[in-house]
């Protein structure tokens, strides 16, 4: 699944990944492929970023917003 990380500045990242952890406003959760479609408000954390070749990558967050449609993550983030 495709995923974008947006802030006001600049696209901090943007690639395929297996998973994602979001720190979301009620709480942490995580998508795998073929989610349901979802929106989310974030909170202050870290999103977790799983990507196809085993890796991990991090990302400090402020809060934001997060849309999962078709298999595409869009998070604008702070």
């Amino acid at each position: 699944m495709q995923l974008e990380i947006i802030t006001p500045e600049k696209k901090i990242y943007s690639g395929d990944v297996t998973a994602v952890n979001l720190p979301g406003s009620d709480g942490s959760f995580g998508l795998l492929e073929n989610h349901a479609p979802i929106i989310s408000t974030l909170k202050v954390g870290t999103i977790k970023v799983f990507e196809k070749d085993n890796s991990e990558k991090s990302f400090d967050v402020k809060g934001g917003v997060i849309e999962m449609n078709n298999n595409k993550i869009i998070v604008l983030a702070e």
